[in-house]
């Protein structure tokens, strides 16, 4: 991924908070960063295919600035995207699944997240807006904001529970399942 312009573990722009656009006044910045992720997540794309669907956050590509971009799995996805993203509500449902991270691709880990999560974002134009998340798009989207304020996945991984290496790790290219 290093190869591909992703920031790797170790950074210490990985593990500290991205700075918020002021909206609208800072469009053209919010505009340029957005297309940098969208390019970037274009580009590991076609290197390698992500059945769960993927992210990128700003941070990860040498932006310490609070936007991220999530493309949802299944055909043709969309992608959403997130400017001063902050998470308002989650549900006590929760479950624990493998994630990995671009940062540091080698490995998966198990990591407990709510089922559904309220995210506020800021429109270019300077707008608030709320959307509800659930299942594998909200575990996407709050990996993705955790990135935003410094924190890695592996800080809500359960005490004791350690990252997997990539070849011990049997589910991919399958979506997380859900009962």
């Amino acid at each position: 991924m290093r190869e591909l312009g992703v920031v790797q573990y170790g950074s210490p722009i990985l593990t500290e908070p991205a700075r918020r656009f002021g909206l609208p006044g800072e469009r053209g910045e919010a505009e340029r960063v957005t297309a940098e992720l969208l390019a970037s997540m274009e580009r590991i794309g076609q290197v390698h295919p992500f059945a769960k669907g993927m992210g990128v956050a700003a941070p990860q590509i040498g932006t310490a600035r609070a936007a991220a971009v999530v493309r949802p799995s299944g055909p043709d996805p969309q992608p959403v995207i997130l400017l001063n993203p902050r998470i308002t509500t989650s549900s006590d449902e929760t479950d624990e699944q493998y994630e990995g991270c671009l940062s540091f691709f080698d490995v998966r880990g198990l990591v407990p997240r709510p089922l559904r999560i309220t995210v506020e974002t800021t429109t270019l134009d300077g707008t608030t807006v709320s959307t509800v998340y659930e299942r594998g798009l909200a575990r996407l989207i709050h990996h993705e904001i955790d990135h935003l304020y410094g924190r890695l996945y592996t800080a809500r991984m359960r005490p004791g529970v350690e990252p997997i290496p990539i070849e011990e790790y049997r589910q991919t290219g399958r979506a997380w399942a859900y009962e």
